[in-house]
This record gives C-alpha cells, structure tokens and sequence, in this order.
C-alpha cells in the first residue's frame, strides 16, 4: 500500500498504522476512557441527511469563506495538534507547507516541534497559534508576543485540557516525549526501521516553543499526560481567556466551547470565534459530539461569533453538513496526522486534494455554487 491507494481516511489511518511504531500510532488514533466520544463524533453525522436541489447551474462552485478576518480557499483547515515531529520527520514544516499551498490555515500547537519563528520563516500562509495557559504566566505572555512578532493572523485558547485526560492506551504503550524504548515497545520500533532512522537522523526532538523555558518534556522523557498536568493551569477562569483576547488584541477562538452558556460567554468577552471541540474525544469520555451540540448554538450564537466544527471530521459531507448548520467552517487532526504519517507532506497534500475534491462535487451534487447557499434547507434528520 501507497499513498497513491489512498482514497480516503480510513487508508491513510491503514498507511500510517504500517508506517508508525504502535506507542505514537495509539497516540494518535485513541481517545479517552472507553472512547465512547471518540467514536460518536464521526458517528453523529449520520443522523441527518442531505437533501440536494436539481438543476442549479452550479458550474464551478466556490469553496471559499472567510474565518478569523482571512478569506480562505477551503471551508476546512488543519486542527493545532501538538508533537508532529514524531509522526514524520518534518512534523509542522511538512503540515504548513501542505496548508499554504491549498490556501488554507496551518494551526501550531504550543506542544510543536518547531517554533513559531520557524514556521513563520517557511510558510507564508495563513497561520493560528493554539494557547495553553501555563502556571508560569510569563511563558504564556511570551508565546503570544512572539506570534505577534512572527506575523501569525490568530490564536486560539484550549479550554478543555486543565487536565490531561485519561488515555489508556498512552499507558499501555508507554507513550512519553521524547519516546523512549521499554520492553514493550522495543518490538515495535525495530519492525519500523526507516521510522526509527529518519527519527535518530534528524534535528533532536524537542517542544520548541517552550525549551527555552522550560527542559519539562524535551530533555527529560515524560508522559504528555504527566506533561499537561505539571504545566498546564487548571485553575484557568474566564477571566484568564479575557485576559488573552485583550493582550493578543485579533482574531481569537476558544477552543473546547461546548455549551450554549460558554458561547454566549465567548461572544461577551470579546472572542470573535468558538471552536466546537471535545479534544477529539481525548478529554471527557461521555460528553456530547460537536455536531450534535452545533445547531443549538448556532441559534444561540449564529451571527455573532464564527462557529468552527472541530471533531470527528472524516468526509466531505461532514463538512457540507456542519456548514449546513452555522458552521463558517470545520478543522480536522486526526484526519491530517494519520495523512502526515503515510507521507508526510505529500501525505497532507494527498488528503487535502480528497477533501476538496469531495467538497467540490458534493457541492455540485447537492445544487449549490457556494458555501454562502448552505443552510438549513440542506438538512432533513431521520
């Protein structure tokens, strides 16, 4: 199997399963708990469906919207996922490069493997830096000026991860940053030899945005979990998340809103996005899906704030669906990481490519010449 065979999510996820040693596979791939929410947020989508119109001159439709004040040529955009670096050897450089050319965001997680300054140096696309509040508000204070500096258009604010959520299968592979070999997992990097090789043969692994701060999960081998819950505040209130839109001064999400009450919340404290996330269903097993809970607030919120669908992005019908609902537009992770791992760059450009050319004749199929033509009439639920 090669990229070339690779049609859809489900091939790029067999792809990188074959590509990746089975601790940063899992990584990927698991959820937590019992994974309930893992699996409802694909799920979810099939409880409604699409009702075309006939004979609408569609023509060639236009993709575009407009999220975050940039006009951008897909209604989708890469999710901010942390440590790409041990997915494929160019980590976000590969991803940042794939999002510029298809005219689309790049989304840098504060848990990178390149920096800030890096990414803005290699891609001139548009670019969203994901903040963690940490404990030290200095290092928090430091990432925001150094994307000010770095030209990145906006931030968002990660409001579910106050603590890590339990992901079993990080402990029964022995997942840390940087990997380290137990007896368990020892078997499984020699069976990927070019993926052990192209890891010791590169730049060091490192979480470059805040190394220079702090040595806690780059030079020390360390659970993400354990990672999280060390640096990460989890007294974090609404009045930090005000404090960031005020000090970051653009456009701005939150990431994790779930609930009427925090996106009417979002709108008073000046965000001019919400990001509908369950961390990919990595944080609070049992809670609802992000399209389940996406028409209630788009008829509490629809108008005033964008609406990003964050989870269980795998078709591009989901994305005509959420669109359908208020959605401006959809971002997806596991989708575009499992893509990295099958190829890299060209592995994103390839998933990428079947995105839009789904989106395109869905849209086509469904009577609609651009995304402003997606509404409610699109939608029938069984």
């Amino acid at each position: 199997m090669n990229l070339n065979d690779c049609y859809n999510f489900d091939d790029f996820r067999k792809l990188a399963k074959k590509n990746l040693p089975a601790p940063i596979f899992h990584y990927i791939d698991g959820g937590a708990d019992d994974e309930t929410t893992l699996k409802r947020n694909t799920e979810s989508f099939l409880k409604c469906d699409l009702v075309p119109n006939i004979l609408a001159s569609v023509g060639e439709p236009d993709l575009s919207t407009t999220v975050f004040g940039q006009k951008i040529d897909l209604p989708i955009f890469l999710s901010p996922t942390a440590m790409q670096r041990l997915y494929h050897h160019d980590g976000d450089k590969a991803s940042a490069r794939a999002a510029e050319k298809f005219g689309t965001f790049y989304s840098m997680s504060t848990m990178a493997t390149s920096s800030i300054e890096e990414i803005a140096n290699i891609s001139g696309g548009p670019k969203l830096f994901q903040l963690y509040i940490h404990k030290d508000q200095g290092l928090t204070d430091n990432l925001i000026d150094r994307c000010k500096s770095s030209g990145f258009k906006a931030m968002c604010l990660t409001v579910d991860t106050v603590v890590a959520g339990n992901r079993e299968r990080d402990h029964r592979w022995g997942f840390t940053t940087p990997p380290k070999l137990t007896l368990k997992s020892l078997m499984s990097f020699a069976m990927h030899p070019k993926w052990s090789f192209n890891y010791l043969t590169h730049e060091k692994f490192q979480l470059s945005n805040v190394s220079h701060w702090t040595k806690k999960g780059s030079s020390i081998a360390k659970g993400v979990m354990e990672y999280i819950n060390e640096q990460y505040d989890p007294a974090m209130s609404w009045k930090d998340a005000e404090y960031v839109v005020k000090k970051w001064g653009g456009p701005f999400a939150l990431k994790g809103v779930m609930s009427v009450e925090d996106a009417k919340r979002a709108v008073e404290i000046g965000a001019s996005a919400i990001m509908l996330s369950n961390h990919g269903g990595r944080q609070l097993d049992g809670s609802r899906s992000p399209f389940d809970q996406l028409p209630a607030i788009t008829d509490a919120v629809g108008g005033k704030i964008e609406i990003i669908l964050d989870g269980g992005i795998r078709r591009g019908t989901h994305v005509l669906k959420a669109l359908s609902l208020g959605a401006t537009a959809c971002s997806f992770g596991k989708g575009f990481l499992f893509a990295l791992g099958a190829g890299g760059q060209k592995g994103v450009e390839q998933m990428l490519t079947r995105m839009r050319d789904e989106i395109r004749r869905d849209m086509i199929l469904l009577g609609c010449k651009s995304i402003k033509e997606l509404n409610k009439t699109k939608i029938a639920y069984r």
